[in-house]
């Protein structure tokens, strides 16, 4: 480990690392020396993300995943735990934005998606990589939400909901780990920024009037490097 970076000799697992806030917390964390594991449906995406890395002399391994297949977040950690002892850091940045709608018109295949992706995955992923992060000397759990996760907004229910159970998730895994080892979870909301899931929810917004979403992931490096508590939470801001 050096001061250039201080990640050195980490894994780094990073979900819906393809585009968006993932792809450049991903970026941050393979600067910071950690070789990360890039996980997204899109393989040409993930493999743009992958050349990014590797160009800025960073380490990185794609490993395609669809995270509504039941069986592929075991498979991933498998494979993993194949290759290498532990997992240092996961971080779920994957999430599955429903339509904006009234509770009375939520349609179902969609709010159906959201749990699959933003909940069940996210308990799938915490049951498959427990043991590995229970082998990394400080193994730590990065959860991003959104703040209509904590405070109900109309026309978002079906999102909200999805990750006020996220949350809930996240914070009653900490609470079970905490007594027994070093593995602790942290819950970010990256606030306004400048993603495709945000153009989606604001298609009038003018994007260069939100911060990049590398903001988000130099922050997240910060936020390993100086560590934390568990059940930690913070919003990311726009650095002034």
């Amino acid at each position: 480990m050096t001061a250039a970076k201080p990640l050195e000799g980490q894994v780094a697992l990073v979900t819906g690392s393809s585009k968006g806030i993932g792809a450049e917390t991903a970026k941050s964390l393979a600067a910071a020396g950690a070789h990360v594991i890039l996980t997204a449906r899109d393989v040409k995406a993930l493999e743009a993300v992958e050349d990014d890395i590797h160009e800025a002399g960073g380490q990185a391994t794609i490993a395609p995943l669809d995270l509504t297949e039941s069986d592929s977040i075991s498979r991933l950690a498998s494979a993993i735990a194949g290759r290498w002892d532990k997992l240092d850091i996961m971080v779920i940045s994957a999430a599955y934005l429903p339509t904006l709608t009234p509770v009375t018109q939520i349609d179902q295949k969609q709010y159906s998606q959201a749990l699959t992706v933003n909940l069940l995955a996210t308990q799938a992923l915490l049951a498959a990589f427990d043991p590995l992060l229970k082998r990394a000397d400080k193994g730590r759990v990065i959860g991003l939400t959104s703040s209509v996760g904590s405070e109900a907004r109309a026309y978002w229910a079906a999102y909200g909901s999805s990750k006020a159970a996220f949350e809930s998730l996240l914070d009653s895994y900490a609470q079970e780990v905490e007594k027994i080892g070093e593995v602790r979870v942290a819950i970010v909301d990256p606030g306004a920024t400048r993603t495709d899931m945000r153009a989606k929810a604001y298609p009038g917004e003018d994007p260069k009037t939100v911060k990049p979403p590398q903001v988000v992931g130099d922050r997240i490096v910060e936020m390993l490097v100086e560590d934390f508590a568990t059940q930690h939470r913070e919003r990311v801001v726009n650095p002034s």
